[in-house]
């Protein structure tokens, strides 16, 4: 096979570093992580201590050699999602679609060997997701592309996120078997993952509108971890499809729980203030997902003499 290969990774729109860390989990060597977010950055900086986290505009050229100098052989990330997000506006004139665009150029001019962008569901029909395939395409990758949710991937919430894996000179669709093979034939539940540790069975999670429900049981997957986390309204009239009608027992979940559904460690730091840190917590790539594509990447690479065992922690 020539040259001994390794896994030197680089992490784009690092946020959290949920991304960052599923892929460590994986074995993968982590060497560099990039955001544009100072408290994302403190954050990020504030639990991994064995690779730096750069400030960085990364539309800029400056960027990309700043990212060559890492010598990647993988690079993932997670474009801000908010302009594609059911939570926001889907307004994508908006500026932030354009990193999407920034990450498929840096791509093309790095040439990695392997790449993994996540991204929300809705951002799969957006004309700067076309783009970004077309980039993609014209630099000679491969394109898996897939949408996965997350409480088959280990994680205890409903999530569901594009998920693009890209490979050099390969066939497109080339990881789209190993990764639906493993799938869990189950979506995971908060007591799956938690037990009886939370001690609560119902637990309150504000709606957009009160034409949805607010109340959850610990026995189905948390919806979706948003970056808001709001207490009970006095005036909350209730849902027929809640699990539960408000009482004493019924409570939030706290910022660590929430970081917790999105399979962060227990001992993660959560620096910041805590609107940054809902925020950052809500836009995380969960852990477990981003172990759950690194390991099927890494299954890849192993079966077809891409990689050897010694080439992951």
């Amino acid at each position: 096979m020539g040259k001994k290969m390794t896994t030197r990774t680089v992490d784009l729109f690092a946020g959290g570093g949920g991304l960052s860390l599923g892929f460590i989990n994986a074995g993968y060597d982590v060497v560099a992580a990039f955001d544009n977010w100072q408290p994302a950055c403190e954050f990020y900086k504030a639990n991994f201590k064995n690779h730096p986290i750069i400030k960085k505009d990364l539309s800029s050229e400056e960027a990309v050699s700043e990212i060559r100098q890492f010598s990647p052989r993988i690079i993932i990330g997670g474009p801000p999602c908010q302009d594609f997000s059911s939570a926001g506006k889907r307004d994508e004139n908006l500026g932030r679609a354009d990193i999407t665009k920034s990450f498929a150029e840096i791509i093309m001019k790095i040439c990695p060997d392997f790449f993994v962008m996540e991204n929300v569901a809705r951002a799969l029909k957006s004309k700067a997701f076309l783009a970004a395939k077309r980039t993609f395409k014209k630099a000679g990758y491969g394109l898996t592309i897939i949408i996965l949710d997350a409480s088959l991937c280990g994680v205890p919430q409903l999530r569901k996120r594009l998920l693009v894996v890209g490979q050099k000179g390969g066939n497109d669709n080339f990881l789209a078997d190993i990764l639906e093979e493993h799938l869990s034939n189950r979506p995971m539940t908060m007591r799956d993952y938690f037990g009886n540790s939370l001690c609560i069975e119902h637990y309150y999670r504000h709606p957009r509108s009160y034409k949805r429900r607010g109340v959850f049981s610990i026995d189905e997957p948390s919806p979706t971890i948003r970056g808001v986390n709001r207490p009970i309204p006095k005036g909350y009239p209730g849902h027929p499809g809640d699990t539960s009608k408000i009482n004493k027992k019924v409570r939030p979940l706290t910022t660590k729980e929430r970081s917790m559904i999105q399979t962060f460690p227990k001992n993660f730091i959560l620096w910041g203030n805590k609107t940054n840190v809902e925020q950052i917590v809500g836009n995380a790539v969960p852990v477990k997902l981003g172990e759950y594509v690194g390991q099927c990447l890494k299954q890849y690479m192993l079966s077809t003499g891409l990689a050897q065992e010694t080439d992951f922690s």
